[in-house]
């Protein structure tokens, strides 16, 4: 038994909730959206481990596509925690009446190409069989869990997590804890659980620049205010580079005198933000590596300056390149003065294995715990693709012709798997998520009208298309410093994955603009297979 549908989404986060409301209730698409969550939200219904937030400060984390809902949706702080996320995500689905057709608990295990009917075959993992000619993926930037392998993991006999599975049921209060990792993730949760726990060991396994975020109450009347210049503030963020609503800074760094970058850096050092210090303080802390020297050297000088024990502010200073996803968080490098905090630096003191009592570094210490917080990240980006048995014209699986690493054309589509687009896929842009998850369900959106209006049965990019924008995306990051860091942008935390480019770097405003040069052409690189002949010459 099957269900026969126009258009099937897989996933209920930000990306997969507005595509839905754009097939169904713009295009008038029969659209289903499958969740394998129990809720919608996507990265913001499984994340719920202490302290977990937005590091994009909120006014610009959330939907511009509906002038109302911008309106009349309130914040009380700058930055946004996963409470009010996911309220925010529950909200929209309820103000358009989507959960009629999200379809919860339903995980997808394989999707296939049906070339003579061409239309998308997708089973569920309760064998449930749905067809649809549109398959629109909507899997999540950072949802593959990444557990590592670490001897004795199932020796432990305490409580072992992952923060992208946080159990309900679990409190920290009065805890020995230890946590693995210290990205994003990881200096959100050692800030949020220091003062739960009875102890907090982390496990550092990469020291980090990390920014304050500046976060704080913010008053009604600056939330008015905002909402009076929403039209301003989002031409703004279309415009720019991260989409991140300040203005990114037009001044080299080394043009300027050694007294006044320190008081750029210390500007935006009390400001707050991540992204702000490394793009809003000058315009080449990414690309030249004297800029980038400078920021780094202002960052480690506050670490000294803000840790007690010289010996732990040395270890939590990094001495590569400040070339990794800007972080951001308020109070982390303070966390470590406090006596019930310990860093264990595994750069110097690796993990030799997990006992039943906790973990044993190669110094012989065995660091006693009861809860083991594992915040070491994700399989980004194709992560969720590979473990689908996601299989285009002639039954090509996903994973071949990904071989040499994920490639697209325009992040949203690949060549040999028709009538299917993703959702922030491979080498889509590195920004703000929400505004460019809205430029690319519009520009999808667009296209399925064009491919519905000329009779296309299956549309999809050409491979010389595909191959032209994986060299685009390849030289935009070599003309930066990011790939001379291990990070998991390239896909460096996966041991044994191929260094691939996974982000088009070239800006939100940029990025914008390539698409609407397709679509203007045409959707040039795009064959739109059995559309009319009237229609053909309509587009060219």
């Amino acid at each position: 038994m099957s269900t026969d549908l126009d258009a099937i989404v897989i996933g209920a986060g930000f990306g997969g909730i507005y595509m839905l409301h754009k097939l169904r209730d713009q295009l008038g698409l029969r659209t289903r959206a499958l969740e394998k969550g129990g809720g919608v939200g996507g990265t913001w219904y499984f994340n719920r481990y202490p302290g977990a937030k937005s590091d994009t400060e909120g006014f610009v984390y959330r939907y511009s596509f509906d002038d109302d809902l911008l309106a009349e949706w309130d914040w009380s702080t700058r930055y946004l925690d996963q409470p009010d996320v996911l309220a925010y995500l529950e909200h929209v689905v309820e103000r358009f009446d989507l959960g009629r057709d999200i379809q919860l608990d339903t995980e997808v295990t394989s999707a296939v190409f049906d070339e003579e009917q061409d239309r998308w075959v997708v089973t569920t993992a309760a064998g449930e069989r749905l067809t649809g000619r549109y398959l629109v993926t909507a899997l999540g930037l950072l949802a593959r869990t990444n557990i590592p392998d670490i001897p004795g993991m199932d020796d432990f006999a305490g409580r072992l997590v992952h923060t992208n599975a946080w159990p309900d049921d679990l409190d920290l209060h009065g805890k020995r804890v230890g946590v693995i990792g210290t990205g994003s993730t990881g200096t959100q949760f050692i800030v949020a659980a220091a003062p739960q726990a009875e102890h907090l060991t982390v496990f550092q396994r990469s020291p980090q620049y990390v920014v304050p975020s500046g976060n704080g109450p913010v008053d009604p009347d600056e939330v008015a205010r905002t909402k009076r210049d929403f039209s301003t503030i989002w031409e703004q963020v279309r415009g720019s580079a991260v989409a991140f609503g300040f203005e990114e800074s037009t001044v080299p760094a080394m043009e300027v005198s050694a007294e006044e970058r320190e008081r750029v850096f210390q500007e935006n050092w009390d400001k707050g933000n991540g992204f702000r210090f490394m793009f809003g303080t000058f315009n080449d802390i990414a690309t030249d590596p004297d800029a980038n020297a400078a920021a780094a050297a202002f960052i480690r000088r506050k670490i000294a300056e803000i840790v007690d024990d010289p010996e732990t502010a040395r270890r939590l200073q990094p001495t590569d390149l400040y070339a990794k996803r800007p972080l951001c968080n308020e109070g982390y490098y303070e966390t470590f003065n406090r006596d019930d905090v310990t860093l264990v630096a595994l750069g110097e003191t690796p993990i030799e294995r997990i006992t039943p009592r906790g973990v044993r570094t190669a110094d012989g210490v065995e660091h006693d715990l009861d809860v083991l917080v594992l915040a070491t990240g994700f399989d980004a980006v194709d992560g969720n693709y590979r473990v689908l048995d996601l299989r285009g014209r002639g039954g090509q699986h996903i994973d071949d012709h990904w071989a040499d690493g994920p490639t697209s054309y325009l992040g949203v589509s690949v060549a040999g798997f028709p009538n299917m687009f993703m959702i922030l896929g491979p080498n889509g842009p590195f920004t703000n998520l929400p505004p460019s998850i809205e430029a690319q369900v519009d520009w999808i959106g667009e296209l399925v009208r064009r491919a519905e209006e000329s009779g296309a049965r299956a549309v999809e990019p050409t491979q010389d298309a595909e191959d032209g924008w994986t060299r685009t995306c390849r030289e935009i990051a070599d003309a930066t410093l990011f790939p001379q860091a291990d990070s998991w942008i390239f896909g460096a935390n996966i041991p044994g994955k191929r260094n691939a480019v996974m982000f088009y770097m070239a800006g939100h405003a940029a990025y914008r603009e390539q698409l609407g040069q397709v679509a203007d052409a045409g959707y040039e690189g795009f064959v739109m297979a059995g559309q009319t002949a009237s229609s053909r010459s309509d587009s060219s």
